[in-house]
């Protein structure tokens, strides 16, 4: 069975920690914004399964046991067509050293989850329990006005809620048994999230 990363809890303090270099978070998009949209990407129950099916591969890393499809290369691949890939797990910067190499990608952009969390929008989720509560403030923080989709397992209704209307949105709840489907992939390229550039001033 697969394991997830040590470092579960984004609010421990525990695990990687804070990270400056050229994967860090930039800062949050205030500029123009921009058609091209951000893809937040988790591990564990999206490209690291609990019940995969016949293709996965077993890695041993951090002394767990992590299990990859080659499908994800190429369905990754496909997305990052569309996409700017970002990494939103609590594996943070261990996800370009240990997870990246192994699926063909470049080092991506990391959120992290160990620094300041506020942000105005996030007080419609303060209801939310575990990690989406935590994890949707940062997501928020980081993308800015860019539009952006989230692939993750612990993706609550209450978010879909109220995300669901909005065109620079796109959230899309994985099962964690299972993972990242082809159907997913299908549904993230068929329709991705936008949002218009502003006016140009006279």
């Amino acid at each position: 069975m697969a394991a997830s990363h040590p470092d579960t809890d984004p609010d421990s303090g525990s695990g990687s920690g804070p990270h400056s270099g050229p994967d860090s978070e930039p800062a949050p998009a205030s500029g123009l914004p921009t058609h091209r949209p951000l893809l937040f990407l988790g591990i564990d129950g999206v490209l690291n399964p609990v019940l995969p099916t016949a293709g996965f591969t077993a890695h041993s890393l951090l002394d767990f046991t992590v299990l990859l499809s080659v499908d994800h290369v190429d369905w990754l691949r496909e997305l990052s067509d569309t996409y700017d890939l970002v990494w939103a797990t609590t594996w943070e910067h261990d996800a370009n050293t240990h997870i990246a190499p192994l699926l063909e990608l470049p080092r991506l952009p990391v959120v992290e989850f160990t620094g300041p969390r506020g942000h105005p929008e996030s007080r419609g989720a303060a209801g939310h329990d575990g990690a989406p509560g935590r994890i949707w403030p940062r997501l928020l923080r980081y993308a800015g006005r860019r539009p952006f989709a989230w692939v993750d397992d612990v993706i609550a209704e209450s978010l879909l809620h109220l995300s669901r209307g909005r065109p620079d949105r796109l959230l899309i709840p994985v099962d964690p048994g299972r993972g990242l489907l082809r159907g997913h992939v299908d549904r993230l390229l068929a329709a991705p999230p936008w949002s218009a550039p502003s006016p140009t001033p006279a």
